[in-house]
Order: C-alpha cells, then structure tokens, then sequence
C-alpha cells in the first residue's frame, strides 16, 4: 500500500501574502482546516510542509504553505501536488478504499478470465468510472456494484459481473 496520498493541488497564488488557491482530491474538502502538515514529493521521497488552511469556499481550499509570505512565494508552488501520511488520512467505512489503493487491481470475471488492470478511475460525475488497460486494448466501466460486486485491494482483485459489464461498458480497440 501507498504511505502517502495525494489530497490536492496547488493552482495559484492567492492574493499578495503567500496564500495558494489549492484544488482538493480529498473526499471531505473541510479536511484542509484540521491538516497542519502536508508533504510535497521529491523524488523518491515525501517533505513535509507546513499548512494553514484559511478556508474553503466555492470548492476549493485556500492554504499557507510552508513560509511563503508573498505572492512571489506561493508562484514557485504553481502545480505542486500535495500528499498527506496514511496515518492522518481519515478513517475508511467498511467497503471503502483509497483510489490510490485500487490502481492496479485485476479485473476478473466469473469464469476468472481478466478483463485488464485498473490504471484510473475517473470523477467527473455522480458515479466514478474505472479504467481497465488490458494488452492493446480497454474498457471503461461505471464503478457499480452490480458490475463489481467486490474488491479485494490486499489481493488486488477486482470482481467483475461480465453480463452487467457488457451492459454499461465502453470498449477501446
């Protein structure tokens, strides 16, 4: 599993102080007021970084990173995406799990055939959409539970229903 998870990123400069307009991928965008350290990647490795959260408004959560004190400052974190440890993520319901903890499950159907790895999972709308990648080719599929009634990120098994998945899925060639 994944230590660090990717809660956001930085879009601009806001204002004159060194505040940054930050674009959340956490669940709960409140979240941002209770994180008093962030970690930024380097590398192979994650720094942590101080932060202050003002608000969140309209989306979007507007955070004081480290020392920066002016717009200048805040300029130089324009697309650093932002990560928090495991161990101050919020805590998981039974049957949820991480997104990042899901990319690289096998999709398997009743009959163990393997419909692809899952590289992405899209959210643009009310229902997330994963995306298989298999040998050349694709499918992109709604993440119901009628066409994935289980999934198993320790053995990184995605079960598939093939019938309902016939039924709502888009097939790359």
């Amino acid at each position: 599993m994944i230590d660090y998870l990717m809660i956001g990123e930085v879009l601009k400069p806001q204002g004159i102080k060194g505040e940054c307009k930050i674009k959340p991928y956490a669940a709960n965008h409140d979240d941002f007021r209770r994180w008093k350290t962030l970690y930024v990647k380097q590398g192979e490795s994650y720094a942590p970084i101080k932060a202050r959260c003002s608000r969140v408004h309209d989306g979007f959560a507007y955070v004081t990173l480290g020392e920066c004190a002016s717009m200048e400052d805040a300029e130089k974190l324009r697309g650093t995406q932002l990560y928090i440890d495991r161990a101050h993520a919020n805590h998981l319901e039974e049957d949820e799990v991480y997104i990042s903890d899901l990319i690289g499950c096998e999709g398997i159907d009743e009959e163990g055939k393997s419909i692809g790895v899952l590289t992405e999972v899209l959210q643009h709308g009310v229902v997330d959409v994963y995306v298989f990648k298999a040998r050349g080719s694709g499918v992109m599929a709604p993440a119901l539970k009628a066409v994935f009634p289980t999934v198993d990120v320790a053995a990184k098994r995605i079960a598939v229903v093939r019938e309902k998945l016939e039924e709502v899925a888009v097939w790359e060639d």
